[in-house]
């Protein structure tokens, strides 16, 4: 199998599994409980906390463990407009992950007015269409870091200045981003930041909320105390830990990620367009992470040509995983290019420190073969 689908999921890491794994076993206490046996557990927490927090330059009392990267970010836009309730206005944009869209469209439904920024057909914002959309009415700005099917970038710094300076609540989904460039909130104007462990190889089912001190936050989930009573239900310890470790490791190969990733990046991407007719890049060619190539193969439709690559051992994606079992074509292209078919015709390749230069070299083979099989079929 070669796999090229990082930016849906990683694989969880020896190291990782290997601190989860006495959590599982003989320390599977109850962190809320009085006895030493479950209560020694809150240090490990409170380990893993400070682990995570390392991970984007935060103070560990800033980051509450959820269950994922979507809970995460509803919680984000919760509290802000809990914290605003005269307030009945949201700024997105038209490409975010759908836990940002859809919890705005179901807020749309209660009344409330958001407006979805636009982009370019590069997949970057204007500031300037930010900066006329912010009015007096305007809870919270909620605009992610990195695009999580073309690597996008966007201008996170400066629009946590702009949203500052008009004294507006900014929310950054940073799932994508973290572990594969560097965060250093203090240096940036962020009151929220979403991560989620299963990007950078923790288990699924563990996120973080990272809350900027001073900001407004209130539960999302209700239960007992834990999580300094802002997020209730007993902590999976396990998961946690695994958070934490691969968060340590992670930040310990930041500063070789892009040296190792970006050559195999570019590698692939430029096999591809070279050689395989009618094939086009999606997303700007350098504002974008390292490590993510969203291709467009004209006249090919994208579920035909992923099964095919399946089938040679290549595992690929249409766009976000979590919209895998959607008809729908991908709503990020289609924002790009809405004169375009390229929202139905696109595989994303998303790499990771663990491919080679040969599976790269036998993907784009792979690639050709499957395009021209289905060119021929047509």
């Amino acid at each position: 199998m070669i796999y090229l689908d990082n930016n849906g999921t990683t694989q969880v890491l020896p190291e990782v599994i290997e601190a989860m794994m006495p959590y599982f076993t003989t320390d599977w206490g109850n962190p809320s409980s009085s006895y030493k046996f479950g209560s020694k557990l809150k240090t490990v927490i409170e380990t893993a906390r400070e682990q995570v927090a390392d991970l984007i330059g935060a103070h560990p009392r800033e980051v509450i463990f959820t269950s994922c990267g979507t809970e995460s970010n509803n919680a984000a836009i919760h509290a802000a407009l809990k914290a605003h309730p005269g307030k009945r206005h949201l700024i997105t944009s038209a490409v975010e992950h759908s836990s940002v869209l859809n919890y705005c469209m179901a807020l749309e439904q209660e009344g409330y007015r958001v407006t979805y920024l636009p982009v370019d057909r590069d997949g970057l914002l204007k500031l300037a269409d930010l900066e006329h959309a912010i009015t007096d009415e305007t809870a919270v700005v909620s605009l992610m870091w990195a695009n999580n099917e073309t690597g996008v970038l966007f201008p996170v710094k400066e629009i946590a200045e702009l949203c500052r300076s008009r004294g507006v609540l900014y929310h950054c989904d940073a799932v994508q981003a973290a572990s594969k460039i560097a965060i250093d909130v203090p240096k940036i104007s962020i009151d929220y930041l979403s991560l989620t462990g299963h990007k950078f190889h923790a288990p699924k089912g563990i996120g973080a909320l990272y809350v900027r001190r001073k900001t407004p936050i209130s539960p999302y989930v209700y239960g007992g105390h834990q999580e300094h009573g802002l997020r209730g239900g007993t902590e999976s310890v396990p998961l946690i830990v695994g958070m934490g470790k691969a968060a340590q490791l992670a930040r310990r190969h930041l500063l070789v990620y892009d040296k190792k990733v970006r050559p195999l990046r570019d590698t692939l991407e430029d096999g591809i367009l070279n050689s395989v007719p009618n094939t086009e890049l999606n997303g700007h060619r350098t504002e974008r992470l390292a490590n993510t190539s969203n291709i467009t193969f004209h006249g090919v439709e994208s579920e035909a040509l992923l099964i095919l690559l399946d089938k040679e051992g290549i595992c690929a994606s249409s766009g976000s995983a979590c919209l895998a079992d959607s008809d729908e074509p991908s709503h990020v292209i289609k924002a790009m290019k809405p004169d375009s078919t390229a929202s139905q015709q696109m595989i994303r390749f998303s790499l990771d420190v663990g491919n080679s230069q040969e599976e790269i070299r036998g993907t784009v083979a792979a690639v050709q073969r499957c395009v021209r099989t289905l060119h021929s079929s047509y």
